[in-house]
């Protein structure tokens, strides 16, 4: 680790100290790591720059809006490339949530979400991305392990 010293006013003091009570952190070194790690993050989605990443895409929406459920399912169909899997929950009789997790360029995994947010019949959505330093591989490429079970490295 590469030790370094800041200076910060009291109120900037403040606010990180009330995010370290609320987050739990045991120092002021996790909280800024990752806070740094989130602002690098998003400067790098401002600047436009293309890393990959796993995300999670939450969305809620109306199943009974007209064609919604098929215009979502062709979204995800067109970008298969980018799809692992998806759990669809039914909240009530006319609430559904769905949680697609999508694996491969942060700029392909944003446009994809911003797409099926902005549809119309969807009430709410967020996508929480998660940067991995290596382009996606595909799951297809599992080597079975001669149990009939397929293994896998991390």
């Amino acid at each position: 680790m590469f030790r370094m010293t800041i200076t910060i006013d009291e109120e900037l003091k403040a606010e990180l100290d009330q995010i370290m009570q609320a987050r739990g952190y045991q120092n002021r070194s996790e909280a800024i790591r990752d806070l740094a790690r989130a602002g690098l993050r998003q400067a790098a989605e401002d600047l436009g720059e293309t890393r990959y990443c796993v995300a999670a895409l939450v969305y809620a929406f109306n199943h009974g809006t007209r064609a919604l459920a098929k215009k979502l399912t062709q979204a995800l169909h067109r970008h298969h490339d980018l799809s692992l899997g998806t759990l669809h929950i039914h909240v009530d009789e006319e609430t559904c949530i769905e949680v697609n997790i999508l694996k491969g360029r942060t700029s392909a995994i944003q446009g994809l979400a911003d797409h099926v947010i902005a549809e119309r019949g969807v009430r709410h959505g967020r996508i929480v991305t998660v940067p991995i330093d290596r382009p996606a591989t595909s799951n297809a490429k599992k080597a079975d392990d001669g149990h009939g079970q397929q293994s896998h490295r991390h």
